[in-house]
């Protein structure tokens, strides 16, 4: 019987969740928008809801079977794996704290979603999810040691050491965005401190700043180009840039200096060499990561290969990460779990 798990990439804007083979072939998925006013209940309520619809839509009953005769042939669920943008026990698959996502916190996800669904769930930090897809099947294959670096609405990381996840004491090593660069300066993160890495130089702080810089009277053409101050985001922040705004190359400029010193910090606490950065914000491409190279080879004194390279996956990296979690965690049948 073929066996599939779902993966569910859970984002500070959106939710996705797809259906993978034994083969880490997706086969069915679905997005909702991550919606910031849901406690962690009422969120995995619509994760779960979700994810039957797509089980349903592929023939699967409520229990995760699908029976000889439905196409595409009689299937189980064997799990579900989940990448979440939070401070997380991973032993417990319990989350303390959602930056993103405030109201997801004090929550116990896994067992509230496995009752939910009917089948075992692993859940951990959306961004180790996604280092185990790059390292596996994309931009990461080939090192032993690898950093993946989502620059999108929030910053973090995630460390693959000697081809395995590394999570810490408690399971969330790697929340480095969070790292103090700057003391009580500068907007409040989620993270619940000012001056965060993540605070100067995300998506979703950015817009911040330029609010504040508009409400101190500074001029731009993002207010226009939005519809209103309030409906700037990082698409609008890349077309006021491009059209030469000083307020958008102000900003691009903050985020470039702060994820460049961000960058040598890692490399120099962890010397590992090579960094896949994934997210929306890399599409912005060398606008962005150029001068975060030029940042980082300022402060780096050594000729020794460094490499940034751009996360291979896509739009797929969260959901095919966090099959990858729920494949590790489900016992193999014929060795048919095993990654090359």
């Amino acid at each position: 019987m073929k066996r599939f798990v779902i993966g569910i990439d859970i984002g500070g804007t959106k939710t996705a969740c797809a259906l993978v083979d034994e083969n880490r072939v997706l086969s069915g998925a679905r997005s909702f928008p991550s919606d910031p006013e849901l406690d962690g209940e009422r969120f995995f309520d619509r994760v779960a809801e979700e994810a039957g619809t797509l089980l349903a839509g592929q023939g699967f009953d409520c229990s995760g079977k699908r029976p000889e005769g439905a196409e595409g042939g009689a299937a189980e669920i064997a799990g579900a794996g989940v990448g979440a943008p939070s401070f997380i026990l991973y032993d417990e698959g319990y989350i303390i704290k959602t930056s993103n996502l405030v109201k997801i916190r004090d929550f116990p996800a896994r067992d509230y979603l496995s009752k939910k669904l009917g089948f075992p769930v692993v859940i951990d930090n959306d961004a180790r999810a996604a280092a185990l897809a790059e390292y596996r099947h994309g931009a990461g294959r080939g090192f032993d040691n690898m950093l993946y670096c989502p620059v999108s609405s929030g910053i973090s990381s995630a460390m693959l050491i000697g081809g395995k996840l590394f999570r810490g004491s408690y399971g969330w090593a790697g929340e480095t965005g969070h790292m103090i660069a700057t003391p009580g300066e500068g907007v409040e993160c989620g993270c619940g401190n000012r001056g965060c890495y993540m605070s100067w130089c995300s998506g979703l702080m950015i817009v911040k700043h330029i609010k504040q810089w508009i409400d101190a009277g500074g001029q731009t053409i993002m207010t226009s180009l939005a519809g209103g101050r309030d409906r700037i985001d990082s698409i609008i922040l890349e077309k006021a840039y491009d059209s030469g705004d000083p307020m958008a190359i102000r900003a691009v400029d903050q985020m470039t200096r702060w994820l460049g010193l961000w960058f040598f910090n890692l490399y120099v606490s962890l010397n590992i060499n090579c960094f896949v950065l994934g997210g929306g914000l890399v599409k912005m491409g060398e606008k962005l990561l150029g001068p975060v190279r030029r940042v980082f080879d300022q402060y780096n004194h050594d000729e020794r290969p460094v490499y940034f390279k751009t996360a291979a996956l896509e739009t797929n990296c969260g959901t095919i990460g966090a099959a990858e979690l729920a494949w590790d965690a489900v016992p193999a049948k014929n060795g048919e779990n095993d990654v090359e």
